[in-house]
């Protein structure tokens, strides 16, 4: 089958009024179904293959940070064939991403596959923002299960409304960074929010929600496919921290800050 093949990825997903406005108060959202089921199963065993690859190779995609006791991290899935490309290029999602978000095109910032082996550590508090060097904090992540997903596998849990309150502070994934961010939430007395999922349902989440994932208890592998949008027209930042300058020349070669955030490696997914 070629990619045009997936028409159910193309169709849109309808977002109400309701759900737009309760992902702008509380930063993050579940919904269901976004892709159907027949597709997962189509497009899970090409993710794993791709997943398995990296993991053989130790290829460390160009990063600085070591998340191996956390979980198994594969960035541009997109770019190792044609498949994974119609499963990241989906408009259905990037669709979902612009209607939450109220803008009106989204390019693609990057993907990434997300394994939590059986005993994988809790993930600690953080902002993803933190690690991107944008202009903008219209920035969105889809967080999808490829299997059914329990909180006892691994799920995030969300600081409801901590969107609102802007980049805290300098702070990396760390355990210290997760103590600070566990006051704050207490301090704040933010609503915390996890779901149970399908596979094929998602969570949507902005850059600047603070959020953790639990710890993988169970005796099943966790697998997850993580796409990030961001609104067109954002440029680049100058990088304040390593991170954002390791991101800059990986998702961003050739560019330099004050740039159009618009690499070949970040097409337009919507409209």
């Amino acid at each position: 089958m070629s990619p045009s093949s997936y028409t159910s990825l193309q169709k849109e997903y309808t977002i109400a009024a309701s759900q737009q406005e309760a992902f702008r108060r509380d930063g993050h959202i579940l919904l269901q179904n976004v892709c159907p089921i027949e597709d997962i199963r189509i497009f899970r065993p090409l993710m794993l293959a791709v997943i398995d690859e990296v993991i053989t190779t130790r290829d460390t995609q160009g990063r600085t940070e070591d998340y191996s006791s956390l979980f198994t991290q594969v960035s541009n899935v997109w770019r190792k064939n044609e498949l994974a490309r119609a499963f990241i290029f989906a408009k259905r999602f990037a669709k979902i991403a612009a209607d939450l978000m109220g803008t009106r095109s989204v390019r693609l910032y990057h993907d990434q596959a997300l394994v939590k082996e059986p005993g994988g550590k809790p993930t600690p508090l953080h902002q993803d923002q933190f690690y991107w060097p944008l202009d903008t904090t219209n920035t969105i992540t889809m967080w999808m299960p490829l299997i059914d997903v329990t909180r006892e596998m691994g799920t995030m849990t969300f600081a409801s409304g901590s969107h609102k309150d802007g980049l805290v502070g300098k702070l990396p994934i760390s355990d210290k960074a997760d103590a600070i961010l566990s006051d704050l939430i207490k301090e704040k007395n933010y609503r915390l929010a996890s779901y149970n999922l399908k596979a094929g349902d998602a969570t949507f989440h902005y850059g600047l929600t603070l959020h953790s994932a639990h710890p993988n208890s169970s005796a099943v592998r966790r697998e997850v496919m993580t796409i990030i949008y961001y609104e067109d027209g954002a440029k680049i930042l100058e990088p304040d921290n390593e991170y954002r300058k390791v991101d800059m020349q990986v998702f961003h070669p050739d560019q330099s800050p004050g740039e159009l955030a618009a690499s070949p490696l970040n097409p337009i997914l919507y409209p």
